[in-house]
């Protein structure tokens, strides 16, 4: 009773070697191998005479051993050695010094070495699955994939794959409005697959510019088809986002494209990413044009560049300040971002402005950092700050009352002297 119950739990374990799918038919007969030779070594110190015969369409194997016939008085090992006497006790007729084989039965090795290769077979079938996986998933690093909610953590969520292999989606490359319940279905992209010790760990991402760039892959067969290309992204998830596309086709309009027909292809990328408001730009290599076409809606006056130090002063009306700035100044950020040039916004100063004063110049009496702020705010002159009410300047520049106040002090003193 006890051996049938070992064969069968041997043969479970082989069983379930063969079912392995993404296991390589080779790599699947080369592991099985190098396992049982393992407890033969083990057991009698060489597996030279001994042949490994496996079958992986049953999931079971045979092993022949290999002895030289000897005379009774010469036996020595009888792991290698076959007496004359015993071949011809067994009908056979062999001659001193030939080679007899003979089928060996593993369960005859003893309870010990099927536990020892069953728990070899079952570390090797873990260790494959582990590198299956790794290097399954490293070649879908950069694309789209679907995963069911599992389980959700402060930190985290848990999702499976239609395999039942866990995925992780950090709480950072989470879209902020994103809320996710146990069941659902949820699209990312597989941002890396870390790989410690042996034990792969696959992130997602769905902040991640490359899962905005593959949902235009998906949502505009152009882009697909290669007519289209994304030339920059940038991001503020599940707020706004800028896109630079360009046609290599003149009868295509990359923008219309992307956007399609009163909105239906940009409709179902902006659903998926939470209502994030997309912007979808005309790429061009002038720079000057790209920058001002970045900055839209506002419409820029000019643009004086410093092609070295990757800068870029911009001059605008005072109506269009705020525009390019952009609410807490996701605008400018975006195109900063999107085109690599730091961009500074001005206001152009007309003829009864000609005696303002740019914040620059009370950098001797204010904090650069509150200068910067200012600006930031869409306020490069001190005289825009005085045109701003002391509430909606604490509320656009989140400054601190005192620090308010003793600019708003500084500036109006300059002008009374």
């Amino acid at each position: 009773m006890a051996k049938s119950e070992e064969t069968l739990n041997l043969m479970d374990s082989f069983a379930e070697f063969k079912e392995q799918k993404n296991i390589d038919r080779s790599t699947l007969v080369s592991v099985l191998e190098e396992s049982i030779r393992n407890v033969i070594i083990k057991m009698f110190g060489s597996d030279e005479n001994y042949n490994v015969i496996i079958n992986p369409d049953k999931g079971n194997f045979e092993i022949w051993r290999t002895r030289t016939v000897v005379k009774d008085e010469d036996l020595q090992d009888k792991d290698k050695e076959i007496s004359l006497s015993e071949v011809k006790a067994l009908g056979e007729d062999f001659e001193l010094g030939e080679e007899y084989s003979d089928k060996v039965d593993f369960l005859k090795f003893g309870r010990r070495a099927i536990l020892n290769l069953r728990q070899i077979l079952a570390s090797k079938i873990l260790e494959l699955q582990k590198d299956a996986l790794y290097a399954k998933y490293s070649e879908k690093v950069g694309q789209i994939i679907t995963g069911e909610v599992y389980q959700t953590w402060k930190k985290e969520v848990l999702l499976l794959d239609d395999e039942g292999n866990e995925m992780l989606l950090p709480k950072q490359e989470q879209i902020p409005s994103d809320f996710y319940r146990k069941g659902e279905m949820v699209r990312a992209v597989v941002l890396r697959v870390d790989n410690l010790n042996n034990n792969p760990k696959i992130i997602l991402s769905r902040t991640s510019n490359l899962f905005l760039q593959r949902l235009f892959e998906i949502e505009v067969p152009e882009i697909n088809d290669g007519l289209i290309t994304i030339k920059a992204i940038a991001r503020i998830p599940g707020e706004r986002a800028k896109v630079a596309v360009e046609s290599y086709d003149d009868h295509i309009d990359p923008v219309g494209a992307c956007v399609g027909m009163k909105g239906a292809r940009i409709h179902g990328i902006v659903r998926e990413l939470g209502n994030e408001n997309i912007d979808v730009i005309n790429y061009t290599s002038n720079l000057t044009l790209f920058i001002s076409r970045a900055l839209a809606p506002a419409k820029i006056s000019s643009i004086r560049m410093e092609e070295d130090a990757k800068r870029a002063d911009i001059f605008l009306q005072p109506e269009e300040v705020s525009l390019a700035i952009g609410k807490n100044g996701s605008n400018i950020r975006l195109a900063s971002q999107l085109t690599g040039y730091d961009l500074e916004v001005f206001r152009e100063l007309s003829d009864q402005d000609s005696d303002d004063i740019y914040l620059d110049e009370f950098k001797d009496e204010i904090d650069e950092w509150v200068i910067d702020t200012l600006k930031e705010a869409g306020c490069a002159t001190a005289k825009q700050v005085l045109a701003i009410p002391r509430e909606e300047l604490l509320e656009r520049t989140d400054l601190e009352e005192e620090t308010i106040d003793n600019v708003i002090e500084t500036l109006k003193t300059e002008f009374e002297e």
